[in-house]
């Protein structure tokens, strides 16, 4: 069972994120809070994954994530927004959220997203994918700096960064790649040492930026 905290400031938002969520096999909604209950409702009931709103007036959703980043027992956070353009995405990643998602989703799309965040791949709403490459590497010009012929990866590794960048799980790789899920954490790990880059969704970016996918600004 995926258990899931959903933070919003908005009743009507969380009612019905649970809702969907709660109708779907194998998850949960174990907690639905405004963001000055988020730290208390994660720390009670120790979700998988948190869906954190970022824009909120009591408290804000940066802030919180990265007090959720400094548990030890932190979960998978995906941040929440109205916006497909918003400033905080670039802050957002980099403190350490594993998504961003558009409130708007497709409410069919959404269980198989908090799946997949549980699983850990990466969930980046395809609608802000350009702002979000644009805007993270606005903020690493190191990175963006940064250009395929820069990074030695062997074949092996290229391989997993193509899928990882897809937003594949470990799993997921490993079936494509007929890899075991260790093998694949292992090459995963190389990948983000090698890139010099601090998690998945930085690494995806990082493939999207020098073209080795589309949908950054290798397009």
């Amino acid at each position: 069972m995926i258990r899931i905290v959903v933070v919003d400031d908005e009743a009507l938002i969380r009612s019905g994120f649970s809702l969907i969520l709660n109708a779907a096999e194998g998850i949960e909604v174990v907690a639905s809070v405004t963001g000055g209950q988020a730290l208390e409702a994660v720390s009670v009931h120790a979700p998988d994954v948190v869906l954190l709103d970022v824009r909120m007036p009591d408290v804000d959703g940066l802030t919180v994530l990265r007090r959720l980043m400094e548990q030890p027992q932190r979960p998978v956070v995906a941040m929440l927004t109205t916006f497909d353009s918003d400033e905080y995405i670039a802050q957002a990643l980099s403190s350490g959220a594993s998504g961003y998602l558009l409130k708007d989703t497709d409410p069919d799309d959404l269980a198989p997203l908090v799946r997949s965040l549980h699983e850990g791949a990466v969930v980046l709403a395809s609608k802000i994918v350009p702002a979000i490459v644009e805007g993270y590497l606005g903020h690493h010009r190191s990175l963006a700096a940064a250009t395929a012929h820069d990074v030695r990866l062997n074949e092996r590794e290229r391989d997993v960064l193509l899928l990882l960048a897809e937003g594949l799980s470990n799993k997921g790789i490993g079936g494509r790649l007929h890899l075991s899920e260790g093998t694949v954490k292992d090459h995963v790990s190389a990948v983000l040492a090698k890139l010099a880059v601090d998690n998945r969704v930085q690494a995806a970016l990082w493939a999207q930026r020098v073209g080795l996918v589309a949908g950054g600004g290798g397009r």
